[in-house]
């Protein structure tokens, strides 16, 4: 129990480079070189939260949402699904590629990913001013449309002349739900993977 406790972040970006298409060996590879820099805390005695981003990973859900209502008339996710969608393939990904990590150490310790709701301020500015650009980039004819029918809110794109997309709110969080749950499973020694996402 004298373990000291490690608080790691992988950002979205780690999981799944800029200059790739996203495939899953793509992604575990990048998993795997990654959490292979973590093994030495293992080593010097720490305990272990790990978090992650999931910019790109969410990008790519709610454009197979996109793709799902288009093609096949699928009822579209709201956001908030979607993220918790990301937290649990990126945590089954994190999950099994570390696993086999550990195990290329001789390192025995159970890992546990929990999908995780973050707590936020409902007057939190961001819910009137979004800003956190998601999904893919339209034209303007089709934004406008868009905003139409589904109450979505867009802005420019800062990477393409003349695209637009989607902006949600990126509220800062206040609170962990669960935190009292995931503190006691790390300092009682598993690996804890858990509030993923934005």
């Amino acid at each position: 129990m004298g373990r000291k406790l490690a608080v790691i972040a992988l950002g979205g970006n780690a999981l799944l480079r800029g200059d790739q298409i996203g495939t899953i060996e793509e992604q575990e590879q990048n998993t795997t070189d990654t959490l292979e820099n973590l093994v030495f805390l293992l080593e010097e005695g720490y305990n272990l939260i790990i978090t992650h981003g999931n910019g790109p990973q969410v990008g790519n859900i709610l454009m197979r949402n996109d793709a799902g209502e288009q093609l096949y008339g699928i009822a579209q996710m709201p956001v908030d699904i979607c993220v918790a969608d990301s937290q649990g393939g990126i945590g089954y990904m994190i999950e099994r590629m570390f696993r086999n990590v550990l195990n290329s150490h001789g390192i025995k310790r159970n890992i546990v990913c929990i999908v995780t709701q973050v707590l936020v301020d409902s007057n939190d500015p961001a819910f009137s001013d979004p800003q956190k650009r998601i999904g893919k980039i339209c034209s303007r004819d089709e934004a406008e449309r868009l905003s139409r029918e589904k109450g979505w809110v867009f802005r420019e794109e800062i990477k393409v002349d003349g695209g637009f997309r989607r902006v949600v709110p990126s509220p800062v969080p206040v609170g962990i739900m669960n935190d009292n749950v995931i503190r006691e499973l790390a300092l009682n020694g598993h690996i804890v993977i858990a509030a993923g996402g934005g």
